[in-house]
C-alpha cells in the first residue's frame, strides 16, 4: 500500500481559469508552482491562488479525484470550492 495523496484546484481569479491537479506530497507541489517549476497550463494562466485541497488515503484515490473533478461541469466548481472554504 502507497503513501496518501492530495488533489489541489488552483485559479488565477474568482471565475477564472481552474486548474487541477493531485499529487504525493502537496508541500513540494506548491513550492514547485511557486517557483514557476509546474505545468505549462498553470504557468500560462497563472493559476497561482491555491483555494481547495482534499487529502486522501493512498495516491490510487488522489489520482481517481482529479480525473473525476476534471470531468466536473465548470458550474460544479465553485460550489466545491465554496462548501470546503466557507466565508
Amino acid at each position: 500500500m502507497g503513501s496518501g495523496g492530495f488533489t489541489c484546484i488552483r485559479t488565477n481569479r474568482e471565475f477564472g481559469a481552474l486548474y487541477v491537479g493531485a499529487t504525493a506530497d502537496i508541500h513540494a507541489r506548491i513550492a514547485q508552482h511557486r517557483e514557476g517549476r509546474s505545468s505549462e497550463f498553470r504557468r500560462k494562466y497563472r493559476a497561482d491562488r491555491l483555494v481547495l485541497v482534499e487529502c486522501h488515503a493512498t495516491t490510487q484515490e488522489a489520482i481517481a479525484r482529479e480525473k473525476q473533478l476534471r470531468r466536473w461541469r465548470r458550474e460544479w466548481m465553485p460550489a466545491s470550492i465554496e462548501s470546503a472554504n466557507p466565508p
